[in-house]
């Protein structure tokens, strides 16, 4: 079916999605101006640098795209938009660098809860998403959504703590890199600035889907302060939000609710470290880059097999089966990796590689299984 021009989607369950002309959308939803998409978003100026599209300096009006096969490209990108395009409501949580959850801050929490003694540690969230369907003027917009604890399900009276707009694409984009698969998995270098507009480092966001379950997919984001003086990389913290495909695109106006499929997870017990230490076999897909460019939306591309060693001592270990680390080679690269184990044994990983200056180099997803031992 030929798309018409200048479409969003607006629906991606099921695979057939709905695709509107832009002249049919609500005007609440989304500004058509100069082939971009910009989102109505209302950021809060208040919020820390990135939270407001408008921080954006670091993509002109046209994303450099650098792709051999422009059609493979377009038709990936389209595929991506579906899949990752609608409401996806779940839980957030923060945990130290190595792993220990963050308490929610008192004055969030409801008395009732301090009464009884019990400790929250997860913000129940919303992630809206609307990407744009066509390859040449790719534009990601979504929104990071905390709702303030409630006791019991009180889904209706949940009221929002804080909005977190992020873009990718369009002149109001605020990415350094993007990496993306058909599936609906990405990779995101999120620049952090501090109030005088100094970047000290960034936020790698790690988006997997469950290839078995396209409406179930973690978010695992490692916050890294860049030590000029030395040329290191330091992990200061992980956010996790555990999300499940809710429905098609509303912009947050409804919420998941009780009917979420999944539940606060931050105090739940961490994986073991045997069950991701050791040697796993990789079906991969690789996006390179350039180290002296930035501002480049990539596809990951299918390279082959290939083998890797996981030392137990690198891991940090989270709940809900996932993982994430950040080492330094003897070469001094840097490797910043996270990853989903399932049930039946196998993963899926993200991992990034820096050169030694702190340049990216090369962004990977990979679909992984136990190596045999003699193999």
């Amino acid at each position: 079916m030929a798309l018409p021009g200048n479409s969003i989607i607006l629906q991606n369950r099921p695979l057939t999605p709905t695709i509107l002309p832009l002249s049919k959308l609500p005007s609440k939803s989304i500004n058509y101006q100069s082939n971009h998409l910009h989102s109505l978003f209302h950021c809060n100026p208040k919020l820390p640098p990135l939270s407001c599209a408008a921080k954006s300096t670091f993509l002109s009006d046209d994303v450099e795209l650098q792709s051999s096969n422009s059609t493979s490209s377009s038709t990936t990108w389209s595929e991506f938009a579906k899949n990752v395009s609608g409401e996806w409501d779940g839980f957030g949580a923060d945990f130290t660098a190595k792993g220990i959850p963050i308490e929610l801050p008192e004055n969030v929490v409801p008395e009732a809860f301090r009464e009884w003694e019990v400790r929250v540690f997860d913000w129940q969230t919303q992630c809206p998403t609307l990407a744009s369907i066509e390859f040449e003027n790719p534009v990601l917009n979504y929104k990071n959504i905390k709702l303030l604890p409630t006791v019991g399900c009180e889904a209706d009276a949940a009221t929002r703590f804080s909005i977190d707009c992020r873009n990718v694409g369009g002149t109001d984009s605020s990415i350094s890199t993007f990496a993306f698969q058909s599936s609906g998995c990405y990779v995101a270098v999120w620049p952090i600035e501090d109030k005088n507009g100094v970047n000290w480092g960034f936020e790698l966001e790690h988006c997997l889907i469950n290839p078995e379950d396209k409406e179930s997919r973690v978010r695992i984001i490692q916050v890294v302060e860049l030590d000029n003086g030395k040329k290191t990389m330091i992990l200061k913290n992980i956010r996790v939000f555990v999300e499940q495909w809710y429905g098609p695109f509303r912009d947050g106006d409804q919420l998941g609710g009780c009917a979420i499929r999944d539940s606060a997870f931050a105090s739940t017990s961490a994986m073991e470290s045997s069950q991701v230490a050791g040697v796993w076999q990789s079906s991969i897909s690789v996006a390179s880059f350039d180290a002296s460019e930035t501002g480049l939306i990539q596809e990951l591309k299918e390279n082959g097999v290939q083998k890797s060693v996981r030392d137990a001592h690198d891991l940090i270990l989270l709940p809900k089966q996932l993982w994430c680390s950040l080492k330094r080679t003897e070469d001094g690269e840097t490797n910043c990796e996270a990853g989903w184990l399932f049930d039946h044994g196998s993963a899926v990983t993200s991992k990034c590689s820096f050169s030694s200056d702190s340049k990216l180099k090369e962004i990977s997803i990979a679909r992984e299984t136990p190596a045999l031992q003699n193999g």
